[in-house]
């Protein structure tokens, strides 16, 4: 005898979320460190900061952060980038950065930076990346240690501004067997589309060798399209501008010229839009940071009217990322407490970014596959916490009663 048995999954705001697994694919190194740490390096090379105790700098980080403009944003990283500038800086902040991705259940996490950025110190552009990479590898290694898995990639990037993108292209692929998955280009959208590098993003196809774009964050769909054309762009840096491109009517009438219900809306997705979607194409949304920098303020400017959840429900390939968890003062596992209060999005949808997540990562095959078991072996068992309600999961309890004569 099979009877159902109905409960509920718990909300999610009742888990404690750091504890289960989670893939990062959008997080700046520069970005992340800790406030103690840059006031430590400052001052041994002395510079100059806007606060002399951890939690006052911190602050000031928050502060200019919230300014609402990309340019500001931007600016809070001459602080940072000053204390990276030599070998022992870089893998301080890059050991560092892991030991926070782990405390926060991350598995695995692509980590982006700009080694040029990084060589004011007289380091030279390998000398960088051999550096992040060693402090990479500590951190791994000492996760290891303690009992704990975790899995990351560098993700090269070029800065949109310079003119070096080639020269950087080709540290990527130097590098590809140490640690570098993927490359990237950021800083200033409006004024450096993609197309300004078709000739690095080209040579980057031959080698077989993965990109991802920053596009439709300041800039809107044409940068977006730039981003596929020229950028042969596997996944968007932010993207959320794509909602520029999908039309949303509430009292219109359907084909057969029916009114549509009151709660309901006819949807138009644009080609862009369209391909973005049907090609799962993944959009690395980053809910604090958009609402920072001013990229959702067409929409509403508010973290409710984030196009995040419209995405989310016409199928878009959406993943959720902290972008730069010092300046937006959030790892993570905040974000998705976030969307979860503002959307009231259950754990099973939680875990549905997650494995959009794992399915974009620039690895193998059969290790996108591993990590979407895993993801889908510990979200499942918080999901099974919530057996003792009613609700949509449903479970078979089997009758131990034996229906068939011995």
């Amino acid at each position: 005898m099979t009877d159902a048995i109905e409960f509920s999954a718990p909300s999610p705001l009742d888990v404690d979320l750091a504890t289960l697994p989670k893939i990062s694919l959008h997080d700046h190194l520069d970005g992340g460190l800790r406030p103690a740490t840059i006031l430590d390096l400052a001052g041994q090379i002395g510079h100059e900061l806007p606060a002399d105790t951890a939690d006052s700098l911190a602050e000031w980080f928050a502060e200019s952060a919230n300014s609402g403009t990309l340019e500001r944003y931007l600016e809070t990283f001459d602080h940072t980038i000053a204390v990276m500038q030599s070998a022992e800086g870089l893998q301080r902040v890059a050991r560092e950065f892991v030991e926070d991705l782990v405390e926060d259940g991350v598995v695995y996490a692509e980590i982006r930076w700009a080694p040029e950025q990084h060589t004011a110190g007289g380091l030279s552009l390998d000398e960088a990346v051999e550096a992040v990479q060693a402090g990479l590898d500590q951190g791994v290694e000492s996760a290891e240690e303690e009992g704990t898995s975790i899995r990351v990639g560098q993700l090269i990037t070029a800065m949109r501004q310079n003119d070096r993108s080639q020269e950087i292209a080709e540290l990527a692929v130097r590098h590809r067997e140490t640690g570098a998955v993927g490359f990237d280009i950021a800083g200033p959208e409006t004024g450096f589309p993609p197309s300004r590098f078709t000739e690095a993003f080209t040579w980057l196809a031959t080698q077989q060798f993965p990109a991802t774009v920053h596009a439709g964050e300041s800039d809107g769909i044409t940068s977006i399209q730039d981003a596929l054309v020229n950028g042969r762009a596997l996944r968007l840096g932010h993207g959320v501008r794509i909602a520029d491109d999908i039309t949303v009517e509430f009292n219109a009438t359907d084909e057969t010229g029916e009114p549509v219900g009151e709660d309901q809306a006819l949807v138009d997705l644009g080609a862009t839009a369209a391909w973005v979607r049907d090609r799962g194409i993944a959009l690395e949304v980053c809910p604090s940071s958009n609402l920072q920098t001013g990229a959702i303020a067409s929409y509403g400017g508010t973290i409710s009217t984030h196009p995040i959840d419209m995405l989310a429900q016409l199928g878009f390939r959406v993943t959720i990322n902290p972008d730069n968890r010092l300046m937006s003062g959030v790892s993570l596992t905040d974000e998705l407490y976030l969307l979860a209060e503002v959307f009231n999005y259950s754990l099973e949808e939680l875990l549905d970014f997650q494995l959009n997540a794992a399915e974009a990562a620039f690895l193998p095959l059969e290790d996108r596959e591993a990590l979407a078991e895993l993801l889908v072996e510990s979200w499942g068992d918080a999901i099974a916490g919530g057996a003792d309600g009613e609700g949509p999961v449903r479970l078979e309890a089997i009758d131990d009663t034996d229906d068939t004569d011995a």
